[in-house]
């Protein structure tokens, strides 16, 4: 997810179409990744990396016929949902570390 989000940064730094269509593909493969986790968020963290993949397929097809300030708004909003999945996987994990220790003093 991380490399997703930093290779969608910097798309929108030096937009560049082999950028975008590594950012497309590193999505997607973290949105299967995704697919059948367990946890109290697993909805939305998967919810959120749908999100950025609606984001930045249109993004790669608006790209490629030439209309760069549009496809980097889409990206943009792509980050935005990728920085609400990393949040929520921290977020995952401080409450499993919590319930964790609750177990641990029983």
């Amino acid at each position: 997810m991380l490399m997703a989000l930093t290779t969608s940064v910097s798309y929108i730094a030096h937009p560049s179409i082999y950028e975008l269509i590594t950012a497309v593909t590193l999505n997607l493969v973290a949105t299967i990744l995704k697919i059948g986790t367990r946890g109290l968020l697993n909805i939305e963290y998967l919810a959120t990396s749908i999100v950025a993949d609606i984001h930045l397929i249109p993004a790669l097809i608006i790209s490629s016929a030439g209309d760069l300030p549009e496809a980097v708004s889409l990206v943009w909003g792509a980050v935005v949902a990728n920085i609400i999945s990393i949040v929520i996987m921290l977020i995952e994990a401080i409450l499993g570390s919590l319930a964790e220790e609750e177990e641990e003093e029983f």
